[in-house]
C-alpha cells in the first residue's frame, strides 16, 4: 500500500461501518448482474434479453431516483438504507427458492429484476449523501475512493465467486448466498450515528420554510439545470457510463461466443475489470490532493471510452483480461473524481437530490443495455461494444464544446462554507444570490 494516508477516512467509527456495508451490498449486487444475465440467459436462450433484463432493473432508478434524493434530503437516511437493503435480501431469497425448486419462470426473472431495482433507487442517494454527513470535505475525496474501492473489490471478487456457485451449484445457491450478504450489510447500518439533518438558511441566518416534497424535486432540478459547472459535471457522469458502461451486459456473448469460454471465464473478466477499477481506486484515495480539476474528469471519461473499444477488439483471453484491467482503472479514477467534485461544489442541503441526478446513470446504463442488446443481435458482441464507446467519446466532446470552463474548473477540497460552494458552481460568479438561498447551519 502506497501510504497508510491511503485509508485514513477509515479511522471514523461511522465511516468504517458504512464502507462495510457497502462492501457486502456491492458484491451481492455484482453478484446479482452475473446470476440474473446467466439465468435469463439459460431460460430464454437470447442475446437481446439480455440487455432487457438490465433495462428492467435500471428503470426504477429513472423513475424514483430523484425522488428518492429528495427523500434523503428530508428523512433518516440510516433508516431508508435498512429498509432497502431488508427489502434486497428478502427479493434474493424468494427468487433463490424458486430457482432451487425448480418453480422458476422468465417473468420471476423480469419482476424481481423489477422491485430489485426500485430498492436500490432509494438505497443509493441515501448512502452517497451519507458519506459527506459522516466525512469532513477534506477527506471526501479519500472517502468516495475508498467507497469506490469497496464496490470494485466486490466487482473483482463477486462475479468470481457467482461463476463458481452457478457452476457447481446453481443459479439459487447464488440468490440464497447474495441474501445473506444484505443480511450482514444491515448489521453494520443498524450501529451508525449520523449527524442531524443540515438546514438551508436565508441571508439572515434564518431556517428557510422547508417546501413541499415536489417542491423540493423541483428546487434540486433547477439548482442542477443553473449551475453550468454542476450541469457540465451531471453531463459527463450520466452520458458516457450510459452507453459505455453498458458493455457489462454483453458480457456473456463476449465469454462464450468469441472468446469461447463459459459462465467461469465470464466471472474471470469481470473479476480483472473488477482488479483494475480496485487499483484505480485506491490510486484516487492516494492522492494528496487539495484541488480537485475538471480536466481531469473530462480525460477520464475519454480514456475510459477508449478502453471499452480496445477491449470489444480483443481476440485473446490473456489480452482481454489485461485490457479489463485498464478499463477498471480508468472508469474509477474517472467516476470518482466526478463524484468528489459533485459534493464539494453543492451545498449540503441539496446533495442528496444533486447526488440523485448523477446516480440516474445507474438506470440509464440499463437502457444503453437495451440498445447494447440491439446492436448485438443485429452486428454481434463485438461491433456492438464497439459502437456504444464511440458514442460515449462523442457524448465527452459534446459536454467539452457546450461547456468550455470545465477545462479550466478547479475546485479546493476542504471543508467550505456554502458560499464557497456557490462560488465553486459559478467559477467565482454570482456567489451573493446564490449563498443567500442555501446557507446551511
Amino acid at each position: 500500500m502506497a501510504s497508510i494516508s491511503t485509508f485514513e477516512s477509515l479511522r471514523i467509527r461511522d465511516y468504517r461501518l458504512l464502507w462495510l456495508a457497502q462492501l457486502n451490498t456491492s458484491m451481492g449486487q455484482w453478484m446479482d448482474q452475473v446470476t440474473r444475465g446467466w439465468l435469463i440467459y439459460q431460460i430464454t436462450g437470447s442475446a437481446f434479453q439480455l440487455g432487457l433484463v438490465t433495462a428492467t432493473r435500471g428503470l426504477p432508478l429513472l423513475l424514483f431516483g430523484i425522488l428518492a434524493g429528495a427523500l434523503a434530503d428530508r428523512t433518516d437516511r440510516r433508516i431508508q438504507l435498512v429498509v432497502a437493503q431488508v427489502t434486497n435480501g428478502v427479493l434474493n431469497f424468494i427468487l433463490a427458492v424458486l430457482v432451487l425448486t425448480g418453480n422458476v419462470q422468465e417473468w420471476h426473472v423480469y419482476v424481481t429484476a423489477f422491485l430489485a431495482g426500485s430498492v436500490q433507487a432509494f438505497q443509493q442517494p441515501a448512502r452517497q449523501t451519507l458519506i459527506s454527513d459522516i466525512v469532513p470535505e477534506d477527506k471526501l475525496l479519500n472517502a468516495l475512493a475508498l467507497n469506490s474501492a469497496a464496490l470494485n473489490g466486490s466487482r473483482a471478487i463477486g462475479p468470481a465467486i457467482a461463476g463458481l456457485v452457478i457452476t457447481f451449484v446453481d443459479t439459487g445457491g447464488s440468490y440464497m448466498l447474495q441474501a445473506f450478504m444484505y443480511l450482514i450489510a444491515t448489521v453494520w447500518t443498524f450501529q451508525l450515528v449520523i449527524p442531524p439533518h443540515y438546514e438551508a438558511r436565508d441571508a439572515e441566518g434564518h431556517v428557510r420554510e422547508r417546501p413541499s416534497f415536489f417542491g423540493s424535486v423541483s428546487e434540486g432540478l433547477s439548482f442542477a439545470a443553473r449551475e453550468p459547472n454542476i450541469r457540465a459535471q451531471l453531463l459527463l457522469g450520466l452520458g458516457p457510463l450510459t452507453f459505455a458502461m453498458s458493455y457489462t451486459s454483453l458480457m456473456p456473448l463476449i465469454a462464450i461466443k468469441v472468446l469461447g469460454g463459459n459462465a467461469t471465464l465470464q466471472g474471470t473478466l469481470l473479476s480483472f475489470i473488477g482488479i483494475g477499477a480496485l487499483a484505480g481506486a485506491l490510486t484516487v484515495a492516494s492522492m494528496k490532493r487539495t484541488t480537485g480539476y475538471g480536466l481531469s474528469v473530462v480525460l477520464g471519461a475519454i480514456a475510459f471510452s477508449v478502453a471499452v473499444f480496445a477491449f470489444a477488439s480483443s481476440q485473446w483471453v490473456w489480452l482481454s483480461c489485461l485490457l479489463g484491467f485498464v478499463l477498471g482503472m480508468f472508469s474509477v479514477t474517472y467516476t470518482t473524481q466526478n463524484q468528489s467534485l459533485l459534493q464539494i461544489m453543492t451545498p449540503r442541503a441539496l446533495r442528496g437530490r444533486v447526488m440523485s441526478i448523477y446516480l440516474l446513470n445507474r438506470g440509464l446504463v440499463p437502457l444503453g443495455a437495451v440498445v447494447a442488446g440491439f446492436l448485438a443481435e443485429h452486428l454481434g458482441g463485438q461491433n456492438a461494444m464497439r459502437g456504444l464507446a464511440l458514442i460515449a467519446l462523442l457524448i465527452v466532446v459534446a459536454v467539452v464544446a457546450t461547456h468550455r470552463n470545465i477545462l479550466t474548473l478547479k475546485v479546493p477540497l476542504r471543508e467550505r462554507s456554502d458560499e464557497d460552494a456557490a462560488d465553486a458552481t459559478r467559477g467565482g460568479r454570482g456567489r451573493a444570490s446564490l449563498a443567500g438561498r442555501h446557507r446551511e447551519s
